[in-house]
């Protein structure tokens, strides 16, 4: 989101598309107002155990469900309450050693409020970084997740990082669009020499 508003503004046009390392199409177009449409492609989860490690590093006592997501691997913890998931303290080091050949750990927890639908979380240490402070990739299999609980296609997401962010999505049988804002918040020129 925060490329394609910059080549938005850079240059005029108001739709690119990104191909990503893994040769899948992402779709951006600049909409009147000024917000950003993303298109992503959706994606199913499975059933799976998560350990007693993990849900310790986390600092998580109790889940509701678990689930993992294999194009992303990245596994999926729902909570029961927003402000158990926006108070996490994660112990990265014992997050890492928990388990193998993941991406990353979303938490997630239905909304106690109507201002949004959905809280998540998305912890990474295994990429390098702990926490990524908002994240619109992991909507490739969390939108239809709520989807099918919710029983509904749109809604107003709320991502309890630090930073924290908002988007909204919406779900369609072979696609998730992502609707947020950017803001610059750092310019500046390179002189490159001889």
């Amino acid at each position: 989101m925060a490329s394609s508003k910059i080549i938005f503004d850079s240059t005029g046009i108001d739709t690119v598309t990104f191909i990503n390392c893994e040769n899948v199409e992402l779709k951006t177009r600049k909409e009147d107002d000024g917000k950003i449409v993303m298109q992503f492609p959706v994606y199913d989860t499975e059933k799976i155990e998560v350990p007693k490690a993990m849900l310790d590093a986390l600092g998580i006592a109790t889940t509701v469900n678990t689930r993992f997501s294999p194009k992303n691997k990245i596994i999926l913890i729902e909570i029961n309450d927003t402000d158990t998931l926006a108070r996490l303290f994660p112990d990265f080091t014992a997050l890492i050693n928990s388990y193998d050949g993941i991406n990353g750990v979303l938490v997630t927890a239905r909304s106690n409020n109507t201002d949004f639908d959905f809280h998540y979380r998305y912890f990474w240490p295994w990429a390098g970084t702990n926490e990524d402070p908002v994240t619109g990739g992991v909507q490739t299999f969390l939108t239809k997740y709520w989807g099918r609980k919710l029983n509904k296609n749109k809604f107003k997401t709320f991502q309890s990082s630090l930073r924290t962010g908002k988007m909204n999505t919406e779900l369609f049988p072979d696609k998730v669009l992502i609707y947020g804002e950017a803001v610059t918040v750092l310019e500046g020129e390179f002189n490159i020499g001889k």
